[in-house]
Parts: structure tokens; C-alpha cells; sequence
């Protein structure tokens, strides 16, 4: 199982969401891959080494699985999480 990489903002309502989701998604499947949540504010450095615009936004390694859009709903968030989550599991 590979290990993730989160990058969220405090107060990012697209991260709450993803939050919520992946505690859903635990809850369903315990078996879940290791996350390590980075609050892009307080790690500028690290969040500079990866490619992306919008958060949450997760990584494997430096192979980005997802990236929040404007307007994407709690369902999309949580099918798409759902799917990196997979992908982790191999």
C-alpha cells in the first residue's frame, strides 16, 4: 500500500469536505493507505516541491491522483478520494 501525501489549507471548504469524506471512507473500509496531511501555510517549502493550483490535493510520491476544483461537490470529492484511495491499495 503506498503512502499519500494531503495538502489542505485551514478553513478551505473543499478540504473539510475531502476531511469528511476520507473519515467516511475510513469508516467503511478500515484498511485505508498512511496519509500525511500538509497544511500548505505551514510548510511553504514542501508544498513548493509539488505541482499543483487548488487544494486538497493528494500525491503519491510526485504523481499527483487528485486536485480540487471550483465547484466540485462533496459527491465528486468523496468518488474521487474513493478512487486514489483504490489506486493507493494497488
Amino acid at each position: 500500500m503506498s503512502k499519500l501525501t494531503l495538502f489542505y489549507l485551514n478553513g478551505c471548504p473543499y478540504c473539510r469536505n475531502a476531511k469528511k469524506a476520507l473519515a467516511e471512507l475510513a469508516a467503511e473500509s478500515p484498511a485505508l493507505p498512511e496519509i500525511e496531511w500538509v497544511e500548505e501555510s505551514e510548510q511553504p517549502g514542501l508544498a513548493g516541491q509539488y505541482d499543483y493550483y487548488y487544494v486538497p490535493a493528494v500525491f503519491c510520491g510526485k504523481e499527483k491522483l487528485y486536485e480540487a476544483q471550483p465547484g466540485e461537490s462533496y459527491a465528486d470529492c468523496k468518488a474521487k478520494l474513493r478512487a486514489v484511495l483504490e489506486a493507493a491499495r494497488g
